[in-house]
Formats: C-alpha cells, sequence, structure tokens
C-alpha cells in the first residue's frame, strides 16, 4: 500500500514508478487524494501493463494496479 494523500504530483507518480521498478508486484494499492494524482498514476500504470480500479472513498480514492 503507498499512501500519497496529501503529496502533488509529481511525487506519488513517483512512488509508484519506484515500487513498481523495485517490486514488480502483480497487485498494489494506491491511496491519493487529488484526482491530477489518480489520473496520472493510471496512465503510468497502463504504460506499465497495470489494469487500474479506482474507487471513490469520501474524499479520497484508492486506485488497484493489477497485472
Amino acid at each position: 500500500m503507498i499512501d500519497t494523500r496529501g503529496l502533488s504530483c509529481p511525487t506519488p507518480v513517483v512512488m509508484v514508478q519506484a515500487a513498481v521498478k523495485k517490486n514488480a508486484p502483480a497487485v498494489l494499492e494506491v491511496l491519493s487524494d487529488a484526482r491530477v494524482s489518480v489520473e496520472n498514476i493510471t496512465r503510468y500504470a497502463h504504460s506499465q501493463g497495470y489494469q487500474v480500479e479506482v474507487c471513490a472513498d469520501g474524499p479520497d480514492f484508492k486506485l488497484t494496479l493489477k497485472k
């Protein structure tokens, strides 16, 4: 689980990139509180072959990246 709440881009995408490059997990969960971060993380995840599910949870978003 990567918690990017309170951080502005590009930091959330950089955090996701680091996790993908380090572990190449089959499933990765990310928390965000910014729509722009959700869009940027989704775009990056798709470029790496991940499918992305986004769930709104109050003011936050939970992204589930799956290969």
